[in-house]
């Protein structure tokens, strides 16, 4: 639980800090730039969560951040879909520092940490985390991924991307619980590079 509402909490943040310093307050204005996991609380999400602590299947989330791409200063070439794609990024890169944060204190906390209670919370913090991240990084709306292959394919597909914006989360809960094993091949290649790259794993 404590792990989740950390997690959560954190990359919800990020976007919403992210928006604001390339231009976008309105994040800010619903006061998003926080770190009170109340402001990032999403009924349905935390009721999926409990879901997947009972039966270990599914996917939970926080609140959206709100964030008007059209407020957001351009990104150089790739104008403001790229700097939507920065805003969009800046939550699974905070669940990967977090991830690497938990590394770093189980490879500083060695054998006085095997098998103790903060030994085991850290692993479980790390792979939530690392878990968060690879899932997000799925290129199908409303993910994260989805903003950041916007940014990147070419303007001939952009429009036609852009129609499956609506169906996106009917498309997300197919491949969650009709097709978990097209799921796992998506985030596994994300994940286990995630997991390597780890100080100690």
């Amino acid at each position: 639980m404590v792990t989740y509402v950390i997690a959560i909490t954190v990359h919800e943040f990020m976007h919403a800090w992210t928006a604001y310093q390339l231009g976008d307050d309105t994040a800010y204005q619903l006061g998003r730039i926080s770190l009170n996991p109340a402001v990032h609380f999403d009924p349905l999400g935390f009721f999926m969560f409990l879901l997947i602590a009972v039966t270990g299947f599914g996917f939970a989330w926080g609140k959206p951040v709100p964030v008007n791409m059209y407020r957001l200063r351009p990104l150089g070439p790739l104008g403001r879909e790229g700097s939507m794609a920065l805003v969009a990024l800046a939550g699974p890169a905070s669940n990967v520092v977090l991830a690497f944060a938990g590394a770093m204190s189980l490879k500083l906390g060695g054998a006085n940490l095997d098998g103790s209670a903060l030994g085991q919370f850290l692993m479980t913090f790390i792979s939530l985390n690392i878990g968060l991240a690879a899932f997000n990084m799925i290129p199908v709306p409303p993910l994260d991924g989805y903003r950041i292959m916007m940014a990147l394919v070419p303007d001939y597909w952009k429009p036609i991307l852009a129609g499956s914006e609506r169906q996106g989360f009917g498309i997300l809960l197919v491949i969650v619980f009709i097709a978990p094993a097209l799921l796992t091949a998506m985030i596994r290649p994300v994940y286990t590079t995630l997991y390597r790259l780890l100080p100690g794993f």
